[in-house]
């Protein structure tokens, strides 16, 4: 029981750490955040900051691999299921869920980049985005529906950014950016010539 209720408290305090640094990224920049202020704005040493991660990197990548973990568990179910338009259009709709939990990460990574491309979760997002493309696009459909299907995740993340400063309900945002990439899907498999 002792040893679960400090397991806890240590991933309560991963948690805090993640949610602290994020912010000041997203403040300040990657660039501009030191190791330091992230443990002045805990309110910790430096020493146990360094107890949970020891570079910045090693706290991006780790709230990167947390909140992108929808995304892998979707990549697999997708894996798995028939290559057709409902199987398509799920994704979409999931994948419009695992980005609004994601929200505050997908907009650091809007927002910086150049920096998120010399990471190593530049790499991990793009393997990531490859998984979803590969079980979207049909290899025999015609490149002007393949596009359909890449704009369809790309919908997606501009709706992200391109909506935010707009007046109007949030949700009611998400829907009609998710409906509108549910349109490519469905028109591009319709294109296919595929039931």
């Amino acid at each position: 029981m002792n040893g679960t209720r400090q397991q806890r408290r240590r991933g309560d305090t991963r948690q805090r750490i993640q949610d602290v640094a994020l912010g000041l990224f997203a403040e300040q920049g990657y660039e501009k955040t030191s190791l330091r202020e992230i443990a002045e704005a805990l309110d910790v040493t430096k020493a146990a900051l360094y107890y949970h991660f020891k570079t910045k990197e090693e706290i991006l990548v780790s709230i990167f691999e947390d909140l992108s973990r929808p995304l892998e568990d979707l990549i697999a179910w997708g894996r798995e299921q028939p290559h057709g338009l409902e199987t398509k259009q799920e994704i979409i709709r999931r994948y419009s869920e695992a980005l609004a939990g994601a929200a505050p990460l997908f907009r650091f990574m809007q927002e910086n980049q150049a920096t998120v491309r010399d990471l190593r979760i530049g790499e991990l997002f793009k393997t990531r985005m490859f998984g979803l493309r590969d079980i979207l696009i049909d290899p025999e459909a015609d490149l002007v529906d393949q596009v359909r299907c890449i704009s369809a995740l790309f919908t997606m993340h501009a709706g992200m950014f391109a909506l935010r400063d707009l007046e109007g309900d949030p949700e009611e945002q998400r829907a009609a950016v998710l409906e509108v990439a549910i349109d490519l899907v469905t028109q591009a498999h319709r294109g296919a010539g595929q039931a």
